[in-house]
């Protein structure tokens, strides 16, 4: 196993009781698999500024980044990987695939019949938990 940490930033993006989430291209590690958009933070920025560069990329929106609602820390065969959640909210921009990846609009309860990769299953439990201050 790696001692590399790779720090990742992504969106909890919800409008409407439906949550934003995307493909993985499956050309990149973990590839097909689905996940809270978002991505690797450049050593130079914050995971805020982390996290609207990559939604600006990705997808084309300008979103204002709130509170971490959840850090996890999930160790993969080659590398482990520390994935900082964020409520965020979308300010302009409506989505669309810049890196050619899908994306769905799907409801909380809907996002345990897509594959996520393992790192993201604690946050999708505590979504879909009506006891969880996330899942309002």
């Amino acid at each position: 196993m790696s001692d590399k940490i790779i720090e990742v930033a992504a969106a909890v993006i919800v409008r409407d009781g439906r949550c934003l989430i995307t493909q993985r291209l499956e050309t990149s590690p973990l590839g097909g698999l689905w996940e809270f958009p978002g991505g690797k933070r450049h050593p130079d920025e914050s995971l805020k500024e982390c996290l609207r560069r990559e939604l600006k990329e990705e997808l084309d929106i300008t979103v204002q980044v709130g509170e971490e609602v959840k850090v996890i820390q999930h160790a993969y065969p080659a590398y482990t990987v520390r994935l900082h959640f964020y409520r965020c909210t979308m300010i302009e921009g409506t989505p669309r695939t810049l890196g050619n990846q899908a994306y769905r609009w799907v409801s909380i309860s809907e996002l345990s019949q897509f594959a996520f990769p393992e790192a993201n299953r604690p946050l999708i439990r505590d979504l879909q938990n009506p006891q969880s201050s996330l899942s309002g």
